[in-house]
């Protein structure tokens, strides 16, 4: 229990710390490789922490405090059931994704074609996404081959832009941290800001090549419109549900920062950033925990 609260902690500290950090740079910059850093750096603080920076919870609590937490760890039994099965859970969901996309991918090999320059999949209605982990793959839907040139282009060239940058393999590296710590909101937290990130970024990419971000974003209201209303893949032209608003608005409408937020929002960024790494690990010992509580009475 110690453990988690702990991992939800500096999680969320890291997260705040990543969204302030995002806010104070400038539309154009890459901020996925920000994201992956505070996934990686949430991951491995609490182990290296709780060998060599960590306080024991007796140390720190009252006698009071001390019992009231030995009643909260009695549900540890109940945790440590519960976490395999969440873990093996997102496992095969996580399979049933993959083995869904290759047999997409096997039904549409007979329908490869070039489409503005790029080998493309052209399926009944999945996608347009990026898939494929040797071997990357960009898949059309049909209808994305009845849209204008100018606008098909769009499409063809932000999914090849995932495919350059490997941002599928990125996603999937990322997300089996969810295996070890399916539990951590804050780490769910980070990877649908992960996600926001590819996105944007691969959107920087194609306005930088193609010019136009009034009608890229013309485009992807259109696309949302006639996509189908089943799930998503990621890497996406259309991205994950929610995220359409915030990467027009970083497109169209960049807020600008006001000179004070230019200095504050990275000074609190260092802030938070420097409280997580400096939290130290709180462990206990039964014995210490239980000599504690016997001493209430």
């Amino acid at each position: 229990m110690l453990c988690i609260l702990y991992v939800n902690v500096v999680g969320s500290l890291l997260t705040i710390m990543g969204i302030l950090a995002e806010r104070s740079l400038p539309a154009k910059f890459p901020r996925r490789w920000m994201w992956c850093g505070i996934i990686l750096i949430g991951m491995a603080i609490p182990g290296a922490y709780r060998v060599n920076h960590n306080v024991e919870i007796a140390d720190v609590m009252n006698q009071s405090a001390v019992g009231w937490w030995a009643g909260i760890e009695s549900y540890c039994s109940t945790i440590n059931r519960v976490w395999p099965l969440l873990s093996l859970g997102i496992m095969v969901w996580g399979i049933a994704n993959l083995l869904r996309v290759a047999r997409t991918v096997h039904m549409s090999r007979a329908n490869a074609t070039m489409i503005d320059g790029v080998s493309v999949l052209v399926t009944d209605a999945l996608g347009p996404a990026t898939v494929g982990l040797l071997r990357s793959r960009v898949l059309l839907p049909k209808w994305v081959l009845a849209l204008p040139g100018n606008q098909r282009q769009y499409v063809v060239r932000h999914e090849q832009e995932h495919r350059n940058a490997n941002d599928a393999r990125l996603l999937l590296f990322m997300s089996l941290s969810l295996i070890l710590a399916p539990w951590s909101l804050a780490l769910w937290w980070q990877l649908r800001r992960l996600r926001l990130a590819v996105e944007m970024d691969c959107d920087n990419r194609v306005i930088a090549a193609l010019g136009n971000p009034m009608a890229y974003g013309n485009l992807l209201l259109r696309v949302a419109e006639a996509a189908n209303r089943g799930p998503r893949l990621q890497p996406a032209f259309l991205g994950g549900v929610g995220t359409l608003e915030k990467r027009l608005t970083r497109l169209l409408a960049p807020a600008p920062l006001r000179h004070a937020q230019k200095f504050l929002l990275p000074a609190a960024a260092v802030v938070l950033l420097a409280l997580a790494v400096s939290l130290p690990h709180p462990v206990h010992t039964m014995t210490h925990t239980h000599n504690a509580v016997v001493s209430t009475r």
